[in-house]
């Protein structure tokens, strides 16, 4: 087994570490305080409290009421139920518009639905990631259901103007959807404020762990549930709830609440230092996406004449984590659908790897990926039969 010590992990929008302080109030709900919350003694009832207050917890990072949070599985379950909800509501309003560069929990669901019927509109981006806000607008109908857009997208970290959307959407009398499951925890949200109607959120993405998510519901939107059956979370989400992991949940969100000025200072300035080393130091190196309209940990770089699965393949041997795009897609022989609709040439997309901070990376960590990976791309493009032409890459 390979140390934690030993690991450069630059691959936070992947998963991120367990906070220890998020272990450490998770794991006597694992042993100790295994009652049901739903059970009418006082042994479950403790329970039941620590289940409230990890929903004011996490309450309190959205900027929302602590009754408007409906604790899920993960993250797909929550864009699948938001979606599937708006279909359930109005059987004349089955149109949904989403983006070219969703991830796969929305993008395929949505794939799958229109082969069952349901009209579907897919709306494009610029040439760095940026959505057609007008075409989205001109895509509403009357038949419109829900409209579904990514906060920030999981592999450039490109932020969408959410709030313009929730505003159209609102107007147009359409529910809209965000999956912030990339954005929850790096960069301040304050949903009191927005006419956002239902929103995703992943616990592994803030130091949490795996397994758990949520799905805020603005108290004001109307909402059918997926799974039937008791009446857990307000008759919301069917199931008995994963308590440790819940409170695991909560108590990411209190930390990642206190870390929001970290995350904007000096997660930023390790992706920047990374970044801007590896485009001025290392010849034919592109940033892919929006330079400034991102989040602050993630730096998408293509590098010419390089294929990302064999410099995953030799980074991974210096023990140094990160990928090539989605960890949703590795394995996949086809090159990003998010850089394809960005009209990313084929050759700058198969040289496409994304590195990812978070808090628990160091300067260390940064020193020695500056080492690594343009030693490695050095490599491959000595390997490599083709020569690198700064030309056949400029997308």
């Amino acid at each position: 087994m390979i140390s934690n010590e030993q690991i450069i992990y630059l691959d936070n929008n992947a998963t991120t570490q367990l906070d220890p302080a998020v272990l450490e109030e998770m794991l006597p709900f694992l042993t100790q305080y295994y009652g049901n919350p739903s059970s009418g003694y006082g042994f479950g009832a403790q329970v039941r409290q620590a289940i409230n207050l990890a929903r004011e917890r996490l309450a309190a990072l959205l900027g929302c009421e602590p009754g408007e949070i409906v604790f899920t599985s993960c993250g797909t379950e929550s864009n699948n139920a938001a979606i599937n909800s708006a279909l359930q509501l109005d059987p004349g309003r089955q149109h949904v518009i989403t983006t070219a560069v969703e991830h796969s929990a929305t993008w395929r669901h949505c794939d799958l639905l229109s082969k069952k019927g349901n009209p579907v509109t897919v709306v494009g981006v610029d040439g760095e990631g940026n959505l057609d806000l007008e075409g989205l607008e001109r895509a509403i109908t009357p038949q419109t259901a829900i409209i579904s857009v990514m906060w920030a997208n999981n592999e450039t970290g490109v932020l969408f103007p959410v709030e313009k959307i929730a505003e159209i959407a609102r107007r147009k009398r359409v529910l809209f959807h965000t999956d912030a499951i990339q954005s929850v925890g790096k960069i301040p949200i304050r949903l009191a404020d927005s006419t956002i109607n239902s929103l995703s959120l992943s616990a592994h993405k803030l130091h949490g762990p795996k397994g758990v998510g949520a799905l805020y519901l603005n108290k004001r939107s109307a909402f059918k549930p997926t799974l039937i059956g008791g009446s857990q979370e307000n008759n919301r989400r069917a199931g008995t709830e994963n308590v440790a992991s819940i409170v695991a949940l909560g108590k990411a969100a209190e930390c990642a609440a206190a870390a929001l000025a970290e995350e904007a200072t000096r997660v930023r300035a390790m992706r920047d230092r990374f970044e801007a080393a590896m485009l001025a130091g290392v010849p034919d190196t592109f940033l892919n996406g929006d330079p400034a309209a991102r989040l602050p940990n993630t730096s998408n770089l293509s590098f010419a004449g390089v294929d990302s699965g064999a410099a995953l393949l030799m980074l991974d041997r210096q023990q140094l984590c990160c990928s090539a795009g989605s960890a949703c897609r590795t394995g996949s022989i086809e090159s990003s659908h998010v850089l394809r609709a960005m009209k990313v040439n084929d050759e700058r997309a198969r040289g496409s790897m994304r590195f990812s901070f978070g808090r628990f990376n160091t300067e260390r960590d940064v020193d020695l990926a500056l080492e690594i990976v343009p030693a490695v791309i050095a490599r491959l493009r000595e390997l490599s039969p083709a020569k690198t032409v700064r030309e056949t890459v400029v997308a």
